[in-house]
C-alpha cells in the first residue's frame, strides 16, 4: 500500500438539523443537535484510513478537550498522528453546521488552530512528505503552508492532489498550482478558479483546459449527485454516481477525495478510482454527520448490500 499524507484542517462540528434555513434576522427551531468530528483535512484523512489507506495527517489543534479527543479518534481510526501538533495560543477549529430537510447544509467555520499551521510546521515534517506517494491538501489552512508542502512534495516526486475547497476568494497563486498534479474542484469551485460561468457553452471542457494550462497535470470535477467528470483522450467523460436519497451531504466531497487517493494508491485505473470514490461518497450522504457517516472498507462494518 502506498503512503498518503494529508495536510489540512481539523474541526469540531456542531450540527443542528432544521426544516428550513433561517433568513437574516429569523429564528427557526431545530429538530436535533449533534457534535461531530470534522474539518476538510481530517475528513479526508479519516475517509482514506477507513477505506484501507496508509494515512498520516499533518495538522494543528488547540490544547483543549476537543483537540485531545480528535487526536485519540485519529489514532483509533488508524491514522499516523505524529505530525498533529497542539497550540496554547487558540482553540481547536469549530464549525457550526445547519442541515435542512433536504440534506443540504450551511456551514460557518472558526479556524482556530488551523490558521496557525505554518510553513515551519510543514518543513519539520519534510521527511514524512518526501517519503509519501500521495500528498492531499485543501484550503482550510494558510496558503503559504500549502505552497511549502507542495514544493517539498514536488521536489521529492510525491504526487500532489489539491481539493480547492472551500472556494478561494482570491486566485490561487501559480507557485502553488505549478506543483499540483491533480486538482479536484466541484463545479462552483472550478468556475471561481477559472472565471468561466457554469452555464457557458462547453463550460466543463473550458474549465478543465484552463486549469491544466496553469500547469496542473489533471482535473477531476465533482458534480454532486450526478457523479464526477474527468478528461480522457481530450474529451470530458462522466462517471455517474449511484442514485441514493441524500440525508446529509456534509462530507460527501471529502469522502470522494479520500477514497480517490486510496484508489490511486492501490493502483486502480483512473476510472475505477473515480467509481470507487463516487460509491464511497454516495454511502456517506445516506447517513448523518461527517466522519461518523463514512464507510469502512471491511464489509463487516457495512449494512448488507453496501460493500465497497
Amino acid at each position: 500500500m502506498k503512503k498518503i499524507v494529508v495536510v489540512g484542517s481539523s474541526n469540531m462540528d456542531l450540527v443542528i438539523r432544521t426544516n428550513t434555513f433561517p433568513r437574516p434576522g429569523e429564528t427557526v427551531m431545530g429538530s436535533d443537535f449533534m457534535t461531530n468530528f470534522g474539518g476538510k483535512g481530517a475528513n479526508q484523512a479519516v475517509a482514506a484510513a477507513l477505506l484501507g489507506g496508509d494515512v498520516a495527517f499533518v495538522a494543528k489543534v488547540g490544547n483543549d478537550s476537543y483537540g485531545k479527543e480528535m487526536i485519540e479518534k485519529f489514532r483509533n481510526d488508524g491514522i499516523d498522528t505524529s505530525a498533529v501538533t497542539t497550540t496554547n495560543a487558540t482553540s481547536t477549529g469549530i464549525a457550526i453546521i445547519t442541515v435542512d430537510a433536504n440534506g443540504e447544509n450551511n456551514i460557518v467555520v472558526a479556524s482556530g488552530a488551523n490558521a496557525m499551521l505554518t510553513e515551519e510546521d510543514i518543513r519539520s515534517h519534510t521527511e514524512m512528505i518526501a517519503q509519501a506517494d500521495i500528498l492531499l491538501m485543501q484550503l482550510e489552512t494558510p496558503i503559504p503552508t500549502l505552497i511549502a508542502a507542495a514544493e517539498i512534495a514536488h521536489k521529492h516526486g510525491t504526487y500532489v492532489v489539491l481539493n480547492p475547497a472551500p472556494a478561494p476568494k482570491e486566485p490561487l497563486p501559480l507557485e502553488l498550482l505549478r506543483n499540483v498534479n491533480l486538482i479536484i474542484p466541484n463545479e462552483t469551485e472550478a468556475s471561481i478558479l477559472t472565471g468561466i460561468a457554469t452555464d457557458e457553452a462547453d463550460a466543463t471542457e473550458k474549465m478543465m483546459n484552463h486549469l491544466m494550462n496553469l500547469g496542473i497535470d489533471d482535473v477531476i470535477m465533482t458534480i454532486g449527485a450526478r457523479g464526477a467528470l474527468y478528461m480522457l483522450d481530450g474529451k470530458v467523460t462522466l462517471v455517474p454516481s449511484q442514485k441514493v436519497k441524500a440525508v446529509d451531504t456534509t462530507a460527501a466531497g471529502d469522502t470522494f477525495c479520500g477514497a480517490l487517493c486510496v484508489g490511486m494508491a492501490e493502483g486502480m485505473s483512473r476510472r475505477d478510482a473515480i467509481e470507487f470514490a463516487c460509491k464511497a461518497a454516495a454511502y456517506t450522504v445516506c447517513h448523518k454527520g461527517a466522519q461518523c457517516a463514512m464507510p469502512h472498507r471491511s464489509p463487516t462494518h457495512l449494512p448488507e448490500g453496501e460493500e465497497l
